[in-house]
């Protein structure tokens, strides 16, 4: 880089929306609070970018639950930088008690709430990726881009997406946001979401057009500000990247991150100690007592009291009946699972109970969920997403459902294809 040192970047992260495709794990939390293997999503991004030397994170919060979640959880970084050995640390900030009405709105507060006069990266709360940043930049400043778009070439569904056309020298020619039919889309790259903004973004949000377009409501970048800025001319690069990168934007997503994540991540981002020094099973926790169940676990496994297959991420102070089978999941801190349960490509979030001969396959079970089971009225939940405090009676069935957080489930239900508010 030629102007800045990348100490001296800053990462706005918007994060306004109501997240209604994770519903209902976004009900009463944050989707950038949201656990996928036992830490908040949106530690991955701001982890990823704080090993590289970023050192100022704004959170683009607007409304409460977004707020509490985000604040209640990071403060202003200084659990986070110990947590992580992170010297020196990095300082969260949050924007102001103003109602922004678009991602590029949530920008624009804060660019100018905070005078802002150096390059901005901007990513969304719900994005999982590695990418190296310094060549990001060198890349954003080499081509006198005014907005660089990190792309990603992708073989599913474009309809979910902004889709880019780029040039030899990868100017963005023609954008396409969420094509209709596959034929609309100008090409297979896609809009990760990650942008890198130069400072003198500041005057085009304040010229008259853009004005016009807050007063009608459109500050997207997708939808709004990205058209706006090739229709207009200004130099706006497409950046394709090759590293993971997830947009965990539905249950189906969360999953399938989960699950490569598992198969992908070191050790040491993992953060767990395997109990099979052959396979990529691994329990977490430092303190004697979860040392202590965790060497509870290992002799389990090692007796073939339970099994374990695939790759596995088992939290601190969880404790597993005998005869229980386990696959491809995460299990999260302080989970109780009794005798003879089933769990195939899951998530389990932290302080749950989970009854005896219970089968879990596909689905993602919310915090401090209790499943009463028994031998003689077991309960099943195929496809299915369990948001937080919900209480399921013995011998029900929940199959390709969705059920709210606080609710409870009677003895013997059969709840299948329903969103249970």
């Amino acid at each position: 880089m030629a102007k800045w040192d990348i100490s001296d970047v800053k990462v706005i992260i918007p994060i306004g929306g109501e997240a209604t495709r994770l519903r209902p794990l976004t009900i009463e939390t944050s989707k950038a609070a949201v656990r996928l293997l036992n830490r908040p999503l949106i530690e991955y991004t701001i982890l990823e970018l704080a090993k590289q030397g970023i050192k100022e994170f704004i959170f683009g919060v607007r409304g409460y639950v977004n707020y509490r979640s985000l604040f209640d959880l990071f403060k202003e970084g200084i659990g986070f930088s110990a947590r992580y050995k992170i010297k020196p640390r990095v300082h969260f900030k949050y924007q102001p008690r103003v109602d922004s009405i678009g991602n590029a709105d949530s920008v624009r507060i804060n660019i100018e709430y905070y005078d802002i006069n150096e390059p901005i990266i901007v990513v969304q709360g719900d994005n999982i990726f590695k990418l190296d940043i310094v060549k990001a930049l060198e890349f954003h400043e080499s081509k006198g881009s005014l907005m660089t778009i990190v792309l990603k070439k992708y073989e599913g569904d474009l309809s979910e997406f902004g889709v880019a056309d780029t040039t030899g020298d990868l100017a963005i020619r023609k954008f396409v946001e969420k094509p209709k039919r596959r034929e609309d889309a100008p090409s297979d790259l896609i809009n990760t979401g990650i942008y890198i903004l130069s400072p003198e973004i500041r005057k085009i949000f304040k010229s008259n057009d853009v004005k016009e377009m807050y007063k009608m409501g459109k500050m997207d970048f997708g939808k709004d500000i990205i058209p706006y800025l090739i229709n207009k001319g200004y130099p706006i690069y497409g950046y394709p990247m090759k590293e993971i990168w997830f947009d965990i934007g539905t249950p189906e997503r969360y999953l399938d991150a989960m699950i490569t994540l598992l198969h992908t991540l070191p050790d040491s981002e993992i953060g767990g100690i395997r109990i099979d020094p052959n396979r990529r099973i691994f329990v977490q926790g430092t303190s004697p007592d979860s040392r202590k169940r965790r060497k509870e676990i290992q002799r389990k496994f090692k007796k073939g009291l339970i099994k374990i297959e695939g790759d596995v991420l088992i939290g601190r102070h969880c404790q597993i009946g005998e005869y229980t089978y386990i696959e491809e999941s995460n299990i999260d801190n302080f989970t109780m699972i009794d005798k003879g349960v089933k769990i195939i490509r899951s998530a389990i979030m932290d302080r749950g109970y989970i009854g005896d001969n219970v089968y879990i396959e596909n689905s993602i079970i919310g915090r401090h969920v209790e499943i009463r089971s028994n031998d003689e009225k077991p309960v099943r939940i195929i496809n299915s997403v369990i948001a937080d405090d919900v209480i399921i009676g013995e011998g029900s069935e929940i199959i390709g459902s969705r059920i709210y957080p606080h609710k409870f489930i009677n003895v013997g239900s059969r709840i299948h294809d329903t969103i249970l508010t």
